[in-house]
């Protein structure tokens, strides 16, 4: 990869209200389905992209479906303040569930603080405890839960559906926006004017958690930036393991 190759960066679309027709009664419709079969789901994000067009028609669909996030404690600052942002700017709540310190201070005696970066082992332990265990904690007593995930976006994914079940948690999981592209959500945040999280601006096209996630070149796969030390088929931390 060349060094003066340019960094990734938000496309420059040209969507109008033609896009919000065709796109956001399927979307909406979705979100229906979902409430009306579920009584109680949650949605997990992180604060990127396809997580904001998420919060953005739950809000204004006035779905019932509530939103938390996973603060690994690992997180960049932007998206520890990028939370804040999305709650005043839609006036909801977020839960924020955190890792267990004990269980922290036992991995960094184990791999060292950074260990996840000389092993896959180590790597998949340090999701477990950051996430993973978190998530659990998260949809206790839920029917089902939502995720920003789309088919295009990863290998891992290219056979993603709207609706799947969670195997691991015995609940049903849903990806409103499976078939999207990432045009298809760079418009929505266009046209709708959603809050934009200041790592995309960066190059950054996926995000999670600091050392795991650096930006990308143009040219690269959306998700070349996660994980980059690992084999494609490593990308996951195990909150969608199939």
């Amino acid at each position: 990869m060349s060094q003066t190759q340019a960094l990734w960066t938000i496309p420059n679309l040209d969507s109008g209200q033609a896009f919000l027709d065709y796109k956001l009664p399927t979307l909406f419709e979705r979100l229906r389905q979902i409430d009306v079969e579920y009584s109680k789901v949650r949605f997990a994000s992180s604060m990127a992209a396809e997580d904001l067009v998420l919060i953005d028609a739950i809000a204004h669909s006035k779905s019932a479906i509530s939103v938390f996030t996973l603060n690994t404690l690992r997180l960049h600052a932007e998206s520890v303040e990028m939370i804040e942002t999305i709650r005043k700017h839609y006036d909801i709540e977020i839960e924020q569930f955190l890792p267990a310190e004990a269980a922290i201070q036992a991995y960094v005696s184990q791999y060292g603080e950074n260990g996840f970066y000389d092993s896959v082992e180590a790597k998949e332990q340090c999701c477990r405890i950051r996430k993973i265990v978190p998530l659990a904690q998260a949809l206790q007593g839920c029917q089902a839960w939502v995720t920003g995930q789309r088919n295009g976006q990863v290998v891992t994914r290219a056979d993603l559906a709207f609706k799947e079940l969670d195997r691991e948690r015995g609940i049903e999981k849903f990806n409103p926006l499976f078939d999207w592209t990432e045009s298809d959500v760079w418009s929505y945040i266009k046209v709708r004017s959603v809050p934009i999280h200041p790592l995309h601006l960066k190059g950054y096209p996926s995000i999670g958690c600091e050392p795991c996630t650096r930006p990308i070149r143009q040219g690269e796969n959306i998700r070349a930036g996660r994980w980059w030390w690992l084999q494609e088929q490593k990308k996951e931390c195990g909150l969608h393991q199939k």
